[in-house]
């Protein structure tokens, strides 16, 4: 027990607080990914399928791809707040999957349109209050 406290204490590095809140860093700070195969065979499918994105856009997400948007989250609890309120309105078929990123990973991902690369989106500067 006390060899892994001295590997523990090894890495310790104490942080300085200047009263600066860093709330905001980018190991904290969350990107919330939803991939998702809606099933849009009928009208009634196709429906469900648009009131899904609609819904996902009304809680703040922004198209990536046709059936993958994504949302910044200032912390992990505001990306948990977003995911249960996906799970609480998932459609009664079809495959969704739920991804969490921290703001330094999704920083690292490459875009392309074509053999073009792009800039990633990124964080917004301000966070909105509703």
């Amino acid at each position: 027990m006390s060899v892994m406290l001295e590997e523990q204490e090894k890495f310790y590095i104490p942080r300085m607080h200047d009263g600066f809140d860093d709330r905001l860093n980018q190991y904290r700070s969350m990107w919330l990914f939803v991939y998702f195969d809606l099933p849009t065979e009928t009208r009634k499918e196709r429906k469900v399928a648009s009131d899904f994105r609609k819904m996902l856009i009304k809680d703040g997400f922004t198209m990536f791809q046709f059936s993958i948007y994504l949302r910044f989250c200032p912390s992990m609890e505001n990306t948990e707040v977003h995911a249960r309120r996906i799970r609480k309105n998932l459609p009664e078929h079809g495959k969704i999957c739920l991804m969490k990123f921290t703001d330094r990973q999704f920083g690292m991902m490459e875009v392309f349109f074509g053999q073009k690369a792009q800039l990633n989106e990124k964080p917004p500067q301000q966070l909105e209050i509703f």
